[in-house]
């Protein structure tokens, strides 16, 4: 396990500050329940862990971490879970609903899904050999959510170098914080869809990679759009620096992976990576707790949620 201590980055919204002890008193057991709960969803299915990671990157980019990726649709509007980053692609919900489960029994009415979310990534990662921080906690869940906002907030698998720094730089995050927090993708697999144009049209790809993926994710559109392929050709299940190693020998997975090493401003930090493990995993810790503290606007209404996918 390696552990990654960092200062404490504290953030607020409508007068509530993130602490890492926010629930010590009110729920004492909360960080256990969570853990032991990711831990068995990733011994059974170690894609579980990438989802979940995921949950938390989709959630955050999207007005804040508010678990607003978590609400179905109702009849005043139209929420996340279908919007085109996410749908037939997001997954883990049914693990964080299980989780709540259980920390409702333990301590009702007390933890966001929200900060749930936050920890089941923190976990995710850990338990796939990566680091572990320090998550800080006293989220809030928001009462509605936005298709629109979520359409517009997510980079694409197809995004250049620029429009990558600019979404990130959006939300705070520096050109280092969004090359470490791309890291993420040496865990996890893709759906043919996202990366048929990558293999079939890009310039900068190593061809035996292309020919490797061309076997599972046919030219033609529609067909075998769902066909996974791990992003990750070496270790998919291992949270490693292969990443970046990948993109060195032309294997990014996505047109946006290998951005960040085609003769830009972040091939020099992909190269540090690739050498040094110790610094990817300080630098993604850093970059997770400040992805973590994107707070909703101040006017936001927000609530502890009993059920994840709907408002009390």
């Amino acid at each position: 396990m390696v552990a990654v201590a960092l200062a404490p980055l504290l953030a607020g919204v409508a007068g509530v500050q993130l602490s890492s002890r926010f629930y010590d008193r009110k729920c004492p057991k909360l960080q256990r329940i969570v853990r032991s709960a990711v831990a068995q969803a990733v011994a059974a299915e170690p894609r579980m862990g990438a989802s979940l990671l995921r949950l938390f990157f989709h959630d955050c980019f999207v007005n804040g971490c508010d678990a607003s990726i978590l609400l179905d649709d109702t009849a005043s509007f139209t929420g996340e879970k279908n919007a085109g980053p996410n749908a037939n692609s997001v997954r883990g919900y049914d693990v964080i609903d299980a989780i709540k489960t259980q920390v409702e029994a333990a301590c009702v009415a007390t933890v966001s899904c929200a900060d749930i979310v936050a920890l089941a990534a923190r976990d995710s990662v850990n338990l796939l050999g990566g680091p572990t921080w320090t998550v800080q906690l006293g989220r809030r869940d928001a009462l509605n959510a936005s298709q629109g906002a979520a359409n517009s907030n997510l980079p694409g698998p197809g995004s250049s170098l620029d429009t990558l720094i600019t979404m990130f730089g959006n939300k705070g995050l520096s050109p280092r914080d969004m090359t470490a927090l791309s890291g993420a993708h040496t865990i996890g697999q893709a759906r043919c869809a996202t990366f048929r144009d990558r293999i079939y049209s890009d310039a900068n790809v190593n061809a035996s990679f292309a020919a490797l993926r061309q076997q599972t994710c046919p030219q033609s559109a529609g067909d075998g759009d769902g066909a996974l392929a791990p992003i990750d050709v070496t270790t998919p299940d291992t949270f490693d620096t292969a990443y970046y190693e990948n993109l060195a020998s032309r294997q990014g997975l996505f047109h946006s992976d290998q951005e960040l090493y085609n003769g830009g401003s972040q091939d020099v930090l992909v190269r540090m990576y690739r050498r040094r493990a110790s610094m990817f995993f300080l630098d993604f810790a850093k970059a997770m707790v400040r992805m973590g503290n994107l707070m909703p606007s101040a006017d936001t209404a927000t609530e502890i949620r009993l059920d994840c996918k709907k408002i009390n």
